[in-house]
């Protein structure tokens, strides 16, 4: 019986001049690797653009991470017995389970699914005191988000979740250099005798070819969901892998692009990140940076596995350039295979 079943997402996807994710001092985040500067997407707000995702999707089950952790089980309470003080009953509730707060909410964010919630809202109509029921039901029913990105809870770390997904900070594949736009703004009740703009600024940007990475343990994530759920969930991950994208500065660039390539691999060895094609940064040339960096990703991945790891048990391609790895499919069709192979592979693990 295989014990380890790991999925690797590799993307390549183009982005127009933007500033998707900022530092703390506005300017679009980078990073140094191969010796030069490149362009950077941190994970969390690549996470966090996922999740957002998800929850457009009404098909799954997502979760929320909020201070606000007793206006969820309030609502539920208020929909088992409108009649009862629902708001002190939720904090009762929260604190029986060992989750401390105040007026103002938890201490730190908390992530509660909606089965969770309805649980401990559950045990407060029913009057239970035992603080083990309480614990039990924070601990059971996580959502799919949970498993896949985990739940820290400092103040009784038996909570935790270990995240089944780990995605990689995002890193062009060649040099960058920021730019800077320098913009006006016109007051539009601006006296005709007095010139000028009405204010002044300036925004920071680059534009890039990024290799995005992600895995997902699926061993991991069938523990906690069950093999069925497991296989969804590893499709919807994909899904919002491939599709989303953050936000920052949207409105002033309309950078939301499609990846160039996807690179989709099941492993049964461990997960194996490509990032060493672009550890030589593509050099620039009348052929742009993303067909260079298809053939880049490409040779590396046969590289590896001709000398350090084995070839993947199963691959797939979506996009033009990857042919050398796997055939190349639509999203939707690599998806749809993608669950039914993780599906298959769970099966012949005798994973329930």
């Amino acid at each position: 019986m295989n014990k380890r079943l790991y999925v690797d997402f590799h993307i390549l996807q183009t982005v127009p001049p933007s500033c998707i994710n900022r530092d703390d001092t506005g300017s679009p985040k980078t990073a140094v690797y191969g010796g030069v500067t490149r362009a950077r997407v941190s994970s969390q707000a690549w996470k966090h653009a996922m999740r957002a995702a998800f929850a457009e999707n009404a098909q799954l089950d997502v979760g929320k991470r909020t201070k606000k952790a007793a206006e969820l089980v309030k609502a539920q309470i208020l929909a088992l017995a409108p009649e009862l003080d629902a708001d002190k009953l939720a904090k009762r509730a929260l604190e029986n389970a060992g989750i401390k707060s105040d007026d103002k909410g938890t201490k730190a964010l908390f992530f509660m699914s909606v089965a969770q919630a309805k649980a401990l809202a559950e045990l407060a109509v029913e009057g239970s005191a035992d603080k083990k029921q309480y614990r039990d039901a924070l601990k059971a029913a996580p959502s799919m988000d949970m498993a896949l990105f985990g739940r820290m809870v400092a103040d009784d770390p038996s909570l935790n979740y270990d995240a089944a997904a780990q995605v990689a900070h995002s890193i062009s594949t060649h040099a960058v250099q920021n730019e800077y736009d320098y913009f006006t703004a016109v007051d539009d009740c601006q006296a005709e005798d007095n010139a000028g703009a009405g204010h002044l600024g300036t925004v920071e940007y680059n534009s890039s070819t990024l290799y995005r990475y992600a895995t997902v343990n699926v061993m991991e994530l069938a523990g906690q969901l069950g093999a069925a759920q497991a296989a969804e969930t590893v499709r919807a991950f994909g899904e919002a892998f491939l599709f989303s994208m953050p936000t920052g500065k949207q409105n002033t660039f309309a950078n939301r692009t499609l990846p160039d390539a996807v690179y989709v691999t099941l492993r049964e060895d461990q997960p194996v990140n490509l990032c060493g094609a672009f550890e030589r940064a593509v050099p620039r040339s009348a052929q742009g940076y993303a067909a260079p960096s298809k053939a880049a990703l490409a040779q590396y991945a046969q590289q590896m596995y001709s000398s350090f790891a084995e070839a993947p048990a199963q691959s797939f391609t979506v996009g033009s350039g990857l042919e050398e790895l796997a055939p190349a499919q639509t999203a939707k069709a690599m998806l749809d295979a993608l669950e039914k192979a993780v599906r298959d592979a769970l099966a012949g693990n005798e994973v329930g």
